[in-house]
C-alpha cells in the first residue's frame, strides 16, 4: 500500500504525508482586540447546551456552546480541580458527554467509560475487544476515537473495526451491534456518531484504500440500516439510474471505479432540525493525482465538499465543493456549525466551516450557495474564492507543475478535527488554527516517500510556522477579532460559554480560560499531559463543572518532530474536572521533555544493507512509532528505548505473531523473519545513533 494510503487509513483524517520535522517553539506574544458587535439573529432558538452536554459539540448545531454561566469572567479565578481520574489509555481525543450527572467518553481503542459527574467514580467500562472480533482491522487505525452519541436512552459508539454499538447507559451492556462497513474492508471508525430523529448517523475512515465511501443512518432502537448515501459514484452499473450519482460520475473518468474513489465522512456531521437536513463534510479522493482520476479536468464529486441530505431519506439536496479537483489532501471533513446571522441587514440561516484548506466559508444552508469566504491563516495555494462561481482562484504553480513548490498549509491542515466553538453572545467563532508550510519537490527516486510523485518536507521560514493559535473569527465581517498565539502546533478543541469564557487545552499541557470578547487569559491549569480533545461543561444540582480529557497522541507521530510537544508514551492520560473552589490535588505525572533512554547492545554488529532495508520496511510503523524512530508521545512507544525491540525474538513475537494484539499492536502475518530482522537492525542502528548523540552532549556538560 502506498504511504499516503497507509497514512489516511490509519489516521482517518489527520491526513497525509510523511513530514520530517522542524517544530519551532519560539514564544510569540498574545494579541487581542475588542470583540465585534453581535450579528446573531435575536429570534433564534436557544443555542448550545445547559445542564447536560448531550452531543459531541453540545447540540445538533455543533456550536460547542454552553448556556451555563456560574463560571464566568468574574468567577473563573476561583476555578479549581474538583476531581481527576487517571486512565489506562494511550491517547485521548474525545469530548465527554454529560447526561443526568453521568459522563460518557471513549479511550483511544473506543473503550467506553461511564463516570459519576460529581465524584469521578467509575460506574462501568465497556471494552469492544476489536482485536478479537476483527484483528485484521487493527492495522488500519491508530488509537484514536473522538467520542460517543446519546439518544433515546442509549449510548452509541463507533468502533475501529467498523461496528456501531448501542449500550445501556446504566450498565454498559450491549443492546445491539451492527457492521457499518463490512468485516473485510479496510474501513474503520475514529469519529463520534451523531443522533438525530431516532437515528444514529455514522461515517468511516479509510479514503485512500480504494473504497467507495458512504455515510449511513441506523435505526436507534434496532441498529438496522435506514438509509445510506454514497459520497462518490460507483461502477457504471451501480451509478446508472441514480441522478445524483450520474451527476457525480460525470466529474470522474479514466475508469475511476477501478482505482478507488474515497471521499469519507470521518468526522463532520451536523444536524439541522429546522430544515430536516443532515450536512456532511467529505475527505479527499482515493487517488492523489487529479490527472489520474480525471484527466479531462473533472472536479471528482463529492470529494472535499459539504453535502446536504434529507434527514429522513438520505437523499441529496445540495452540495458545495470547497476544494475542486483536490490534490493536496484538503479534507472538508471538519466540524460545521449552524447559526442564524444578520448579514447586510437580512437574517440568513448559515453554515460556518473552516476546512483544511485555510478558508473560512459562510454558506446559505437553505440553498448551499456561498455567502462569503476569506483566509483565516497563511494560505498560498489560492489567492481568493470567487464569490460568483464559488471556486478558488489558484495561484501559479499551485499544482506543482514546475516540480518544485513552497506552499501553505500542509495536508495536516490550517484546521483539523479539533472542535471550533460559536458564542451567540459575542457573535464570534473560536477556531483552533495551525500554521506550517511545506516544500514539495518532484521525487527523483520513484520509490522515494512522497505524495503524488513529490517528496515533501516541512517548510518553516516564518517564526509562527510549527505553531498553533486560537482565533476569534467574526463570520459576518470575515476577519479575526483577536488571536492567542500558542507554542505548539497540535492542540485541543475549543468551548464557549455564557459566562463569556472560551476554554481550550494546548499541546504543552496547559488548559486555559480566555475572555471571549478580548482574548485575555483569565485562568490556566497545567494538566501534566498535552491536550488534543475539546472541553465540555455541565451542572449537577447548583454546581457547574468543566471537564477535559488530557492525552497527547492520536495521529501525531505521522508528523514527526513538527508535532513533538515533549510528551512520553509513558506519560499519564487522565480526565480532569473543575468547579468553583475545587480543592483536589492532581497526582504527580511524568515530566515533560523526559529524554528517551536509548538502549544498545554494543556487541551487536549491524549490516548496512539490513539497516537500509529495515528503514524502508519501517515505513508501515511510522504512524504509531514515529518518523525516523522519533516517538512523539503516542499512541505507541519510542522503539529506541523499548526492551522488546532490544531482542529479535521478542520483536518477532510482537510484529509477526501478535503477542501484544490486546494492547492495540496489530500483527503483520505476511512479514517474514528476515524482514523483522531487518526492521530490528534499523531500530538498533537508530538507538545506537541516539545513544552516541546523548553521550556526546553529556560530555560537553
Amino acid at each position: 500500500m502506498r504511504l499516503k494510503a497507509v497514512l489516511d487509513a490509519f489516521v482517518g483524517g489527520v491526513g497525509a504525508m510523511l513530514l520530517l520535522a522542524v517544530g519551532y517553539l519560539v514564544e510569540a506574544p498574545q494579541s487581542a482586540a475588542a470583540a465585534t458587535s453581535i450579528h446573531v439573529d435575536p429570534l433564534s432558538q436557544p443555542i448550545g447546551a445547559a445542564e447536560n452536554w448531550p452531543a459531541h459539540n453540545a447540540d445538533a448545531d455543533e456550536t460547542a456552546f454552553s448556556r451555563l454561566d456560574q463560571i464566568s469572567t468574574t468567577t473563573v479565578g476561583r476555578l479549581g480541580l474538583a476531581w481527576s481520574m487517571d486512565l489506562p489509555e494511550i491517547s485521548l481525543e474525545g469530548t465527554p458527554l454529560a447526561v443526568d450527572g453521568v459522563l460518557y467518553f471513549t479511550g483511544g481503542q473506543a473503550t467506553v467509560y461511564a463516570v459519576e459527574g460529581v465524584s469521578g467514580k467509575l460506574l462501568w467500562k465497556y471494552d469492544p475487544q476489536s482485536w478479537k472480533f476483527y484483528p485484521q482491522k487493527i492495522g488500519f487505525a491508530l488509537g484514536a476515537n473522538r467520542g460517543v452519541a446519546y439518544g433515546d436512552g442509549r449510548v452509541y459508539v463507533g468502533l475501529r473495526d467498523g461496528r456501531l454499538v448501542a449500550l445501556d447507559p446504566k450498565s454498559g451492556s450491549v443492546l445491539w451491534s451492527t457492521e457499518t462497513v463490512g468485516a473485510n474492508t479496510p474501513e474503520v471508525i475514529s469519529g463520534a456518531p451523531r443522533f438525530f430523529k431516532h437515528k444514529v448517523i455514522m461515517g468511516s475512515s479509510g479514503a485512500e484504500t480504494g473504497i467507495r465511501c458512504a455515510v449511513s443512518a441506523f435505526d436507534a432502537a434496532t441498529g438496522k440500516l435506514v438509509w445510506r448515501f454514497y459520497t462518490t459514484p460507483g461502477t457504471p452499473e451501480q451509478t446508472r439510474g441514480d441522478p445524483t450519482m450520474e451527476m457525480a460520475a460525470a466529474t470522474w473518468d479514466n475508469e475511476y471505479w477501478k482505482k478507488g474513489t474515497g471521499g469519507v465522512v470521518w468526522d463532520g456531521i451536523t444536524l439541522d432540525a429546522g430544515l430536516n437536513r443532515i450536512y456532511i463534510g467529505t475527505s479527499n479522493s482515493a487517488t492523489s493525482g487529479s490527472e489520474i482520476r480525471s484527466p479531462r479536468g473533472g472536479d471528482t464529486l463529492f470529494t472535499a465538499s459539504v453535502v446536504a441530505l434529507d434527514a429522513d431519506t438520505g437523499k441529496y439536496v445540495w452540495h458545495y465543493q470547497e476544494t475542486p479537483r483536490d490534490i493536496w489532501d484538503f479534507d472538508s471533513a471538519m466540524q460545521m456549525t449552524l447559526a442564524n446571522l444578520v448579514i447586510d441587514g437580512t437574517k440568513r440561516e448559515v453554515l460556518m466551516h473552516a476546512p483544511k484548506n485555510g478558508f473560512f466559508y459562510v454558506l446559505d444552508r437553505v440553498t448551499g450557495k456561498l455567502i462569503s469566504a476569506e483566509k483565516f491563516g497563511k494560505v498560498t495555494w489560492a489567492d481568493h474564492i470567487d464569490l460568483k462561481t464559488g471556486r478558488p482562484v489558484e495561484t501559479p504553480n499551485a499544482r506543482y507543475e514546475s516540480g518544485d513548490l513552497l506552499m501553505w498549509p500542509t495536508p495536516l491542515g490550517a484546521h483539523s478535527w479539533q472542535s471550533q466553538a460559536f458564542s451567540p453572545r459575542t457573535g464570534l467563532l473560536y477556531l483552533p488554527y495551525m500554521q506550517l508550510g511545506m516544500h514539495m519537490k518532484r521525487a527523483e527516486d520513484p520509490g522515494q516517500i512522497g505524495y503524488n510523485g513529490m517528496s515533501i518536507r516541512p517548510y518553516a521560514p516564518d517564526p509562527l510556522d510549527g505553531k498553533g493559535a486560537l482565533i476569534a473569527w467574526d463570520p459576518v465581517r470575515q476577519k479575526a477579532a483577536w488571536k492567542v498565539q500558542l507554542d505548539t502546533l497540535w492542540n485541543g478543541g475549543a468551548m464557549a460559554t455564557a459566562g463569556d469564557l472560551v476554554f481550550e487545552g494546548a499541546g504543552d499541557g496547559n488548559f486555559s480560560a480566555y475572555d471571549a470578547r478580548t482574548g485575555g487569559t483569565l485562568w490556566r491549569f497545567y494538566a501534566g499531559m498535552g491536550i488534543n480533545g475539546a472541553p465540555m461543561t455541565y451542572s449537577v444540582g447548583d454546581r457547574q463543572y468543566v471537564a477535559v480529557l488530557a492525552g497527547y497522541g492520536g495521529g501525531a507521530p505521522a508528523w514527526g518532530e513538527t508535532v513533538d510537544a515533549g510528551w512520553s508514551y509513558k506519560g499519564q492520560r487522565r480526565l480532569l474536572t473543575f468547579a468553583l473552589d475545587g480543592k483536589a490535588v492532581l497526582p504527580p505525572s511524568r515530566p515533560r521533555f523526559t529524554p528517551v533512554k536509548a538502549l544498545d547492545d554494543p556487541s551487536l554488529k549491524l549490516d548496512p544493507a539490513d539497516v537500509a532495508a529495515g528503514e524502508k520496511l519501517y515505513m508501515r510503523c511510522v504512524l504509531c512509532h514515529g518518523v525516523e524512530l522519533h516517538g512523539v508521545g503516542g499512541p505507541a512507544p519510542d522503539l529506541r528505548e523499548s526492551q522488546i525491540a532490544l531482542h529479535p525474538n521478542s520483536l518477532w513475537s510482537v510484529v509477526h505473531e501478535g503477542a501484544l494484539i490486546q494492547n492495540g499492536m496489530p500483527p503483520f502475518a505476511n512479514i517474514t523473519r528476515d524482514q523483522v530482522n531487518q526492521i530490528y537492525a534499523y531500530i538498533r542502528f537508530g538507538a545506537r545513533k541516539l545513544a552516541a548523540k546523548q553521550q556526546a552532549e553529556a560530555a560537553k556538560h
